[in-house]
């Protein structure tokens, strides 16, 4: 899952990734095999995961996955 050198075989990618100054690190992952989207983020000494929701409240999901 992680670590592996061949990009096709894993399971997560960094869709987009940004630095907000005095906030923190931002990261949108993608599981390539539900196409869910996660925001990832590093605030102070601690980190968090959450499924990134759209403005109706949806979970978004990548539909066109190569």
């Amino acid at each position: 899952m992680f670590g592996k050198n061949d990009e096709e075989q894993q399971r997560f990618y960094i869709k987009s990734s940004e630095n907000v100054p005095s906030l923190g690190r931002y990261v949108v992952l993608v599981d390539r095999e539900t196409g869910v989207n996660y925001l990832q983020s590093w605030v102070g000494g601690g980190s968090g995961i959450t499924p990134l929701l759209d403005r109706n409240g949806q979970v978004v999901v990548e539909e066109n996955l190569s």
